[in-house]
């Protein structure tokens, strides 16, 4: 099933995405609801952020081998296999939806993509084991973790670097059926394949993250988790491109990315 959140003309709802058109549901996929009979074209709706998150959690430090390995090529570092999950926040101002542009910083210099896989809490959870977290999950999405190395690397926090106005696009809906093993995220700038790598290798997994969290925090529906990348992030992006992060399974977020007015 593939949940999304639109808007039509003043009207925001949840809907559930049927081939070529999304079917209006009363309520939300985290509490009670129900399907009305009321339809619209996919294409004549504004896919919103298909959740709003209360918990805005990722992957605090590299999660996919390779991506350490070039990160500590590409700019001189010295990041070390993780021996437990880290557990980094983002800010919600930083959501975008499909489609809306990326806004470029006049102060930016190195802009990059990463595309992630998205977890999707769908019930409370509180010390729970791997097993009961991962029956906690509602779904996954798509994510585009942007991020601004020179501030990643010179800041004693990534809060502009990650969190910046825009920095986070997240969609275009909910997936509850994927089956992460078998999925593949590529990553395409300007409609060139630009990375790609099978999803579901993580250092740490879904269940490892949310019930190690879960131990130390109370994550609640619709809180999400950015699982991160995987490999090179080049090259950089500019004002003028398009950036189309795709986990098959799940679908495809698209934006472009805009200069700084």
């Amino acid at each position: 099933m593939r949940w999304c959140r639109f808007q039509v003309k003043d009207k925001v709802a949840y809907g559930i995405v049927e081939g070529e058109r999304v079917r209006e549901v009363r309520g939300s996929p985290f509490g009670r609801h129900y399907r009305t009979s009321k339809t619209h074209r996919l294409a004549a709706v504004k896919l919103l952020v298909p959740c709003w998150p209360t918990g805005f959690y990722a992957a605090g430090g590299p999660n996919y081998e390779d991506h350490i390995t070039w990160v500590n090529s590409h700019f001189n570092r010295n990041f070390k296999r993780p021996t437990a999950p880290h557990v980094g926040y983002r800010a919600n101002n930083a959501l975008i939806a499909q489609g809306e542009p990326i806004v470029y910083p006049k102060n930016a210099k190195d802009l990059h993509y990463e595309g992630e896989l998205v977890v999707v809490v769908g019930k409370k959870l509180k010390r729970a084991s791997e097993a009961e977290a991962l029956a906690g999950v509602l779904g996954y999405t798509i994510g585009n973790d942007v991020s601004e190395r020179v501030w990643q690397f010179g800041d004693d926090t990534w809060w502009r670097a990650k969190n910046s106005d825009t920095f986070k696009p997240m969609g275009p809906w909910i997936e509850t059926d994927l089956e992460v093993d078998k999925a593949v995220t590529t990553v395409r700038l300007n409609g060139k394949v630009a990375t790609g790598f099978r999803t579901g290798e993580f250092i740490f997994r879904v269940g490892q993250y949310l019930s190690a969290m879960s131990h130390h925090l109370t994550l609640f529906p619709g809180d999400v988790l950015w699982m991160g990348t995987a490999g090179a992030t080049l090259p950089p992006i500019k004002a003028g491109d398009t950036v189309e992060i795709e986990i098959a399974g799940i679908g495809v977020l698209r934006n472009p990315v805009i200069a700084e007015k």
